[in-house]
């Protein structure tokens, strides 16, 4: 959440809908993206009929994912690559860009939203293609 609050880019806060949960010592939250912000938020290089069934089907996300920092990061260590959705409103694409840029990735920017798997899948292949040729020399 640190890393998104920072963007310019991202909508997402404002879109999300807090909803409870029961665990063994209490509640805990978790958060949907309003179907009515979804589009706009999450998906908007979908077609709306489209994004409407993603809304609809999505399944929400803890708070602890937004909150529990990670530990020993692997692209500390090994190398990485980024496809960067240049339209992502959910992340951030400056986000995105910036995570990317901190771990030295080799950065493919790709004009997609956050979906970018969904409406770009073979800019995304050629990425992990990429990678895949990278680390096997």
């Amino acid at each position: 959440m640190d890393i998104e609050g920072g963007s310019r880019d991202s909508v997402l806060t404002t879109a999300l809908l807090p909803l409870q949960y029961p665990t063994a010592s209490g509640t805990e939250t978790e958060f949907l993206i309003d179907p009515a912000k979804f589009h706009d938020a999450f998906a908007a290089d979908v077609a709306e009929k489209d994004a409407a069934v993603m809304a609809v089907t999505q399944r929400p996300v803890s708070s602890l994912a937004f909150a529990t920092p990670t530990t020993n990061p692997a692209w500390r260590k090994l190398p990485s690559w980024a496809a960067v959705a240049t339209g992502d409103r959910a992340a951030g694409s400056d986000a995105v860009l910036r995570m990317a840029e901190r771990a030295g990735a080799t950065i493919t920017r790709i004009d997609a939203s956050h979906v970018v798997m969904v409406t770009q899948p073979q800019a995304v292949t050629d990425v992990i293609m990429q990678a895949l040729d990278g680390v096997s020399r």
